[in-house]
């Protein structure tokens, strides 16, 4: 399917470069960007979000330990506590 029409972009052209990407790619500007061209109205943006975020899965949000994309873990070797925050007395 057709996903911008002023690119003429599929949506198998969208997988496939979260697909093959290094990078987490979570943005349509990097679609663009790893295929070769630039938003021109824009329209598209939301759709490419969506399949973004259904090509990623559970990482869609945030990676997890052990996720290929999760780069911060890979170059530290480590993984971050979570921070932890205090409620704030009235």
């Amino acid at each position: 399917m057709i996903v911008c029409s002023c690119n003429v972009l599929s949506d198998d052209d969208i997988r496939a470069v979260v697909a093959e990407s290094d990078d987490a790619v979570r943005h349509a500007k990097q679609v663009y960007g790893c295929l070769g061209c630039s938003a021109e109205c824009g329209r598209c943006a939301r759709t490419i979000k969506t399949i973004i975020d259904e090509a990623l899965g559970p990482c869609a949000k945030s990676c997890c330990s052990g996720c290929p994309h999760n780069h911060a873990v890979a170059a530290n070797d480590e993984i971050a506590e979570p921070a932890q925050f205090a409620l704030a007395a009235c």
